[in-house]
């Protein structure tokens, strides 16, 4: 049994259920549309294995991916390779110490990524290396949602059939509601079993850290982005009014002096 982030049964059922392509609410139209006249790079910051990368590799857009998660990143080279995509740059990193070798025209963190930064002030930190990434004048756009938190601890039990045959079962637990530090944390247990007979147990810890609105554009502001704009549903120009809402953001790194 391994204890890991996004290891390799959790990849699996990853790209099963959230196949390249798919569309969360409209955010792949989203942010091609929003991206579709970028001529420079674009990074893909924690782009898991490719289910919004590679839809804009294949609009035309030059875009680059990095991962925390070598399985993910080893899964989205072997789609691109399916595909037979030109190989995108791909890094497997840690966002909080990131050194990449390119500055960007557009970043984005799709699925309301950004979450699972659990600790504060490294999701800040991570907010500032991107900034510092950016050409001057790029934009950073990323999206964001708010944890139904009203709800009592659960445990949701569910299963996925892998093309061979085998099953992957998931078993979700809420451990954790912080209000005041403003997350949740979830045990999952994936277990893989072939012909009835258990092959392979994974657990992973998900912690998801949540912001308010204005608190996310004060940090933003705070580390040098302009003109940040908050944007409802994948909506541009419609501002949230309601908390069930996704709640997209667009800032743009200062222009150099």
């Amino acid at each position: 049994m391994s204890f890991s982030y996004y290891g390799p049964l959790c990849t699996k059922v990853y790209d099963i259920t959230k196949p390249i392509g798919y569309s969360l609410g409209g955010d792949i139209e989203f942010y091609s549309h929003l991206l579709q006249h970028c001529n420079g790079r674009i990074l893909e910051a924690m782009s898991g294995s490719g289910r919004m990368l590679i839809p804009l590799l294949e609009a035309g857009l030059k875009v680059d991916g990095v991962d925390y998660s070598e399985a993910m990143v080893q899964s989205c080279r072997s789609r691109c390779s399916e595909r037979a995509l030109p190989m995108p740059e791909l890094f497997v990193a840690d966002l909080v110490n990131l050194d990449l070798p390119y500055r960007y025209e557009a970043i984005i963190i799709p699925s309301g990524s950004l979450m699972l930064i659990q600790d504060r002030s490294s999701s800040i930190q991570v907010l500032q290396n991107l900034y510092d990434h950016m050409e001057p004048g790029g934009r950073l756009i990323f999206d964001l949602f708010l944890p139904d938190v009203t709800k009592p601890a659960s445990m949701d039990i569910s299963s996925v059939r892998l093309p061979e045959g085998d099953m992957i079962t998931i078993e979700e637990k809420t451990t954790e509601i912080n209000l005041l530090h403003q997350y949740t944390t979830s045990l999952i247990r994936y277990e893989q079993w072939h012909q009835g007979t258990l092959v392979d147990t994974e657990m992973q810890e998900l912690t998801l850290r949540w912001y308010g609105v204005e608190e996310l554009r004060l940090i933003l502001e705070k580390i040098g982005f302009t003109n940040v704009e908050v944007y409802a549903d994948f909506n541009q120009g419609e501002a949230p009014t309601q908390s069930s809402q996704k709640f997209v953001y667009e800032a743009t790194r200062k222009l150099s002096l």
